[in-house]
């Protein structure tokens, strides 16, 4: 967990970023950061996803249970 953090914070161009701060709190998660975030799953996790998928999400934790969800199938 702590190294997808650690990827989080360097896509949003932040210091630090907690499993339970909210993406709509940051002025840096638009579109373009949704777009690094998935390519960064895909890299990091062999895990593809949409950005539909992360539309409901709320914070990083969130984002996480998704893709162990999405790579335990």
């Amino acid at each position: 967990m702590d190294t997808f953090l650690k990827n989080l914070a360097e896509i949003l161009e932040i210091d630090e970023i907690k499993t339970i701060d909210r993406f709509q709190d940051f002025p840096e998660w638009d579109s373009l950061a949704v777009l690094s975030v998935i390519a960064m799953i895909d890299a990091e996790y062999q895990i593809s996803i949409h950005s539909s998928d992360i539309k409901g999400i709320v914070n990083p934790e969130e984002l996480f249970k998704l893709i162990c969800s999405k790579k335990s199938k």
